[in-house]
């Protein structure tokens, strides 16, 4: 394989990997450092370098489109990525003493019972649930374009629990070295009660935050190559915007279903990696 068919192949990976990644909420590094290592035999700190560039693109392109249309909430984003940060640092000082094969494998199991509960549509009555109370004080309810057409109003839930689980996101970040999108949609859509569309769109806010700092590390590093980081980055940016049209037109139902198979590949991949002692 020559340089440029090399470049075109990881472009059209890159672009599949920021297509799901705006869809989910996960971010292109979930098929992207696995595309990288396994296919195209990349070392992985360099594919993973170049995922933390995608990311920021996939959260650049995706995000500022949906901050646009109205369903991003900077607000939650803002106040949930405080958890998020906190929990990385947590989880990175504490990964010398915890058995990471033991706590892949119970996230792993965790993971496949959450693409189980992802995809249920949520009730009626659960939609209209009153507000909780410190969501309102910190002005966390709001509005986006429903699939009807017009504004359909929000209230957020349990906002302690899912500032916990958060926390917990970036812990699981700090601990495995993995990216905590599927956590963070999960305790925004089911602990929450936040729509679906404005789960996964607020997620791809926040992981492009994260994403930044980490980067700079990588970068210090010497682990970001610009012949890898180039056409990975213009191939995610491509897929996340195409991703950010699509979604404002998909039916809830069918992204629910896109997330929860997406993260049932993640959970299996986990247990795999628990048992084998990959991690």
């Amino acid at each position: 394989m020559n340089i440029l068919e090399f470049t075109i192949l990881v472009a059209a990976g890159s672009f599949v990997a920021g297509l799901l990644g705006s869809l989910t909420g996960l971010g292109g590094g979930v098929v992207l450092v696995p595309l990288l290592t396994l296919f195209f035999k990349v070392d992985i700190r360099y594919a993973i370098g170049a995922s933390l560039v995608s990311v920021i693109a996939t959260s650049s392109g995706a995000a500022a489109a949906y901050v646009k249309e109205g369903f991003s909430s900077i607000r939650i984003g803002m106040f949930l990525e405080i958890a998020t940060t906190v929990g990385a640092l947590a989880g990175a000082f504490l990964a010398a003493f915890v058995s990471t094969k033991a706590l892949a494998m119970i996230f792993g199991v965790m993971l496949l019972y959450s693409a189980y509960l992802s995809r249920r549509p949520r009730t009626r009555a659960e939609r209209n649930s009153p507000p909780d109370p410190l969501a309102t004080r910190l002005r966390m309810n709001g509005t986006f374009p429903s699939e009807e057409g017009g504004m359909r109003q929000y209230n957020v839930q349990r906002v302690p629990t899912g500032f916990g689980l958060m926390f917990g996101a970036g812990a699981l970040s700090g601990l495995l070295g993995i990216g905590s999108g599927a956590v963070k949609v999960l305790a925004m859509d089911q602990a929450m009660k936040i729509p679906f569309k404005v789960s996964t769109t607020t997620s791809n806010f926040m992981i492009g935050v994260t994403a930044a700092a980490s980067a700079g590390v990588y970068l210090n590093r010497g682990y970001v190559d610009p012949g890898l980081s180039m056409p990975v980055m213009l191939g995610v940016l491509a897929g996340s915007l195409l991703g950010a049209q699509i979604l404002i037109k998909a039916e809830t139902r069918v992204l629910r279903i896109v997330f929860s198979v997406v993260i049932a590949v993640l959970g299996v991949q986990m247990l795999y990696k628990g048992l084998t002692g990959g991690i």
